[in-house]
């Protein structure tokens, strides 16, 4: 069927196609047609308006880590892209399936260089720079072709974020539109046999075997544990793997216990993994050698090729985390493979483990709380703060998507509007963001918005008055000299009364636990400001960045 619609009705109607719920939307004038068309679409699609655009780019990262699916969000072109682009940059780091609509100068402007309302200077190209893809959609005919390519794009590999720019003049322009055709596109890639031969030659040579997870494998959890369970290995994760093998699953190891095997491991299986523990934070974070520490063998499965120059395997598998998982284990039961026991291992290192992370307070004692709280498929979100830091290795995560961070981007105050997006995704599983107050502060505007949209998210800001990290590292490194790293006293409980937000106070941990269980069950926008001391935080970084293990056979 053909219908007449506006370049903006094209775009909504082509991403309504593809399921989309919900749009993070900060109108301006060269988005009104959208707009509009978001306006008439409101019975199908929810449209939250946020206070900045990299906060609306956030709450569409939130979303999509939350719940797989891809996140949209629409800013002004220009300076409202340019906001955008810390959340952009992020989301290329969690392999986040974003979508960003926005605006470009009128049609007779482009590459004009005349300084039209917020041009800059190649805009598509910019973005293409960093993200997967970007395009603009020349009419309203070719919206649902280039639409469909977009969330082929996003989700076709490695999953990440793309953009679609349109010329206002053009967005409000009608033309003729044909109803699309939903294309389906297989992931199921196999691997190369030679690969997997080269894998199960190196794994039933080895004895003590590791599995190291990342975001790539969210979806792969029976495959993973399959493997793991044929060869009794432990499997961690550092950041976005965590929860795919629950953290009471007698395989599971946290990262602290995952380097206390360190020193035996032969043989690493990175499962849609960088390896980043591995291979970069136990070397210091300088030491940038493409392979792991001989004589131990690696083994990756990553659908990314260029992931296999990066860092190099023994035996690299080109496809889906749960295809070569399933592959290798496949392949080790034709050869009648027996695992060998590695159970006494794990749990002698859990127990040196246990010793060493209870000395991280009180920012493990919070945690301790707040995981006895928050259930098995709450989703918490880490900002870059002493307890976040913490929560690394001393959060237990039971059920992937339920442990967000900002991955190796490491942005300082992406998580509260993360959150909110992660809510929205996800409004029946609560929610909680823990955050320090300069991390807070990034986007503190967003509790008018998680009040004006009733987003029932608690917020926990551990309030040192500082820039806490930063003001250790000065105060270590520089002869106690610090610069730019304290912040003033705020009452973050008046603030957030005065933005609509439910506030308390606390100084202790046995204050927080019957505040937190209340402010989930109410399930209400909620703030719980938390008194800390930087002087009384345990550094957790010695549990993050370790020494290389030497490793004789």
């Amino acid at each position: 069927m053909t219908r007449t619609l506006t370049g903006g009705e094209a775009i909504v109607d082509a991403i309504l196609a593809h399921g989309v719920d919900t749009v993070f939307a900060l109108p301006g004038v060269q988005t009104y047609p959208l707009m509009d068309a978001l306006k008439n679409a409101e019975t199908s699609i929810r449209v939250i308006g946020p206070r900045h655009e990299q906060t609306a780019a956030y709450m569409a990262m939130g979303y999509a880590r939350a719940t797989g699916r891809p996140g949209v969000f629409s800013v002004v072109p220009g300076p409202g892209v340019l906001n955008a682009g810390a959340a952009l940059c992020t989301a290329v780091a969690v392999n986040a399936p974003l979508l960003l609509l926005t605006g470009q100068v009128p049609s007779p402007f482009l590459g004009r260089g005349r300084g039209h309302l917020h041009e800059i200077p190649d805009q598509r190209a910019t973005l293409a720079s960093f993200i997967k893809w970007a395009e603009r959609i020349p009419n309203a005919t070719a919206a649902r072709h280039l639409v469909d390519e977009a969330f082929h794009r996003m989700n076709t590999g490695r999953p990440g974020p793309v953009a679609l720019e349109m010329c206002w003049d053009t967005m409000a322009q009608e033309g003729p539109v044909t109803d699309g055709e939903d294309a389906w596109f297989s992931h199921e890639n196999p691997p190369n046999p030679t690969t997997i031969a080269q894998a199960v030659a190196l794994l039933k040579s080895a004895n003590c075997p590791m599995i190291m997870v990342g975001s790539g494998a969210q979806h792969a959890r029976s495959e993973v544990l399959f493997l793991a369970e044929m060869l009794d290995a432990p499997v961690t994760a550092f950041r976005g793997g965590r929860g795919i093998v629950p953290a009471d699953h007698p395989l599971s190891v946290s990262s602290v216990e995952a380097y206390e095997l360190w020193g035996d491991t032969d043989v690493l299986i990175g499962i849609g993994s960088r390896c980043e523990m591995q291979a970069m934070r136990w070397r210091g974070m300088m030491d940038a050698s493409d392979r792991i520490t001989a004589p131990r063998k690696l083994i990756r499965i990553d659908i990314e090729p260029e992931e296999m120059l990066r860092l190099k395997p023994d035996a690299g598998i080109v496809c889906d985390s749960a295809i070569g998982a399933s592959a290798i284990r496949d392949a080790l039961v034709a050869e009648g493979f027996a695992k060998s026991s590695n159970r006494k291992r794990i749990t002698d290192a859990r127990e040196r483990a246990a010793n060493l992370v209870s000395k991280i307070q009180p920012q493990v004692s919070y945690l301790d709380v707040i995981r006895k709280v928050l259930p098995r498929d709450g989703i918490l979100v880490k900002d870059m703060c002493q307890t976040g830091y913490a929560s690394y290795f001393a959060w237990p995560v039971y059920e992937p998507r339920t442990y967000i961070t900002s991955g190796y981007q490491g942005n300082l105050g992406f998580a509260y509007p993360t959150s909110l997006g992660a809510k929205v995704g996800c409004p029946d599983k609560p929610v909680v963001a823990i955050l320090g107050d300069g991390g807070f502060m990034f986007a503190a505007s967003e509790l008018s918005t998680a009040a004006q949209h009733g987003i029932g998210v608690v917020a926990i800001v551990f309030n040192n008055r500082s820039y806490g990290n930063v003001a250790r590292d000065q105060i270590t490194n520089f002869a106690g000299r610090t610069i730019a790293s304290d912040l003033p006293g705020v009452d973050y409980v008046k603030l957030a009364e005065a933005n609509g937000v439910k506030g308390c106070r606390v100084g202790s941990p046995a204050e927080l636990e019957p505040l937190l269980e209340r402010a989930i069950a109410e399930d209400v926008p909620t703030l719980i400001e938390v008194q800390a001391d930087l002087e009384e935080e345990t550094n957790p970084w010695p549990l993050i960045l370790r020494p290389d293990v030497p490793y004789s056979p």
